[in-house]
């Protein structure tokens, strides 16, 4: 059987994240949702908050990925995140209250909100819950 794997590296400013051989990682990105194998065509995506799934062989593992860029290279995939949990570090009641908060920021329309932050304020609360649910 041939080798399907490649090196899924996941770096953040406090620590290194994962740092194993997958044979499949799924994320958000800018420009929509993208699934990488062994032998992606090398390129450089920014990403948008949403459920990281890192598949090796039968097993899957989820996180929520909030902010970054990958690097895809033929066997290598690095991941430089701002911010990225295990569902079992998410506080899922604080992520409740921060959706509510968002919510309320953007239904309110207050004069000086900064609604493409309150936008993505309430897309990292979602994909917190998200997570959390999954584990």
């Amino acid at each position: 059987m041939a080798d399907n794997t490649f090196e899924l590296k996941i770096i953040t400013p406090e620590r290194k994240f994962y740092d194993e051989q997958v044979t499949m990682v799924e994320f958000n990105t800018s420009e929509g949702e993208i699934g990488i194998y062994k032998n992606h065509v090398p390129t450089t995506v920014i990403i948008k908050p949403g459920i990281l799934r890192i598949t090796n062989g039968d097993e899957q593992k989820v996180a929520a990925l909030h902010a970054g860029f990958v690097e895809i290279l033929g066997d290598k995939v690095t991941v430089l995140a701002e911010v990225i949990e295990w569902p079992e570090e998410i506080d899922l009641d604080r992520a409740e209250s921060s959706k509510e908060r968002a919510k309320a920021r953007i239904d309110g329309k207050e004069e000086g909100i900064d609604m493409a932050r309150a936008e993505v304020s309430l897309l990292r609360a979602v994909t917190r819950i998200q997570a959390a649910k999954l584990k």
